[in-house]
């Protein structure tokens, strides 16, 4: 087992960048939707943001669910 590899596994992160391909949309979009609504800049969320948080979120569970079998199997 290569500590590297499975900490970098560990502490991958869901960013901006993926959220805003998953929708279709640019980068300033997601960063404005996240602004508070009394902001001058905040824009409502995409459409759709939704299926698409579910669905990064299942990825994830996914990654760590096997990444905890790789280590299970390492012990």
């Amino acid at each position: 087992m290569d500590f590297k590899k499975m900490t970098d596994a560990l502490l991958e992160l869901v960013t901006h960048q993926d959220l805003a391909e998953a929708l279709g949309v640019s980068v300033a979009s997601i960063r404005q939707a996240r602004l508070g609504p009394g902001t001058n800049a905040y824009r409502s969320p995409p459409e759709g943001w939704e299926g698409a948080v579910l669905q990064l979120a299942e990825r994830r569970a996914k990654h760590y669910r096997q990444l905890a079998e790789r280590i299970r199997k390492g012990l």
